[in-house]
């Protein structure tokens, strides 16, 4: 019964930012680690980013590093993805990921329970 409901997406321009936010209810949020995915037209859904349930270990895919920063807020049960110098083929639908059980992980079949997607369009 665990529900994420991602927000903060949009159509920006090339070398803009965005502020992702994901709003948890419905469980224990300090237990679980946290995760990014995105997917683009026509490919499969791919790791963004991950945080460890307390916030103390954070892990970056290749093509965001240095760019995207993942942080949460546990008092507000909330996680953020802060993306910077956009890049068109940042261009997806991102959501938001729970693993309730288990630390922090970049697999995308580790997670038990997804938002429903925000939508990031990056033009050029």
């Amino acid at each position: 019964q665990v529900q994420l409901v991602e927000s903060g997406g949009g159509l920006v321009q090339a070398g803009d930012s965005l502020r992702l936010s994901c709003a948890a209810s419905g469980g224990t949020f300090s237990s679980y680690a946290m995760g990014w995915f995105r997917q683009a037209p026509g490919k499969g859904r791919e790791f963004v980013s991950a945080i460890s349930n307390r916030g103390r270990s954070t892990e970056y895919a290749d093509s965001v590093k240095g760019r995207f920063t993942i942080s949460r807020d546990n008092a507000k049960n909330t996680v953020y993805l802060q993306m910077n110098s956009l890049k068109p083929e940042d261009t997806a639908v991102y959501y938001c990921a729970a693993r309730s059980r288990g630390g922090i992980a970049v697999d995308v079949r580790l997670y038990d329970y997804w938002g429903q997607g925000t939508q990031v369009t990056v033009s050029s």
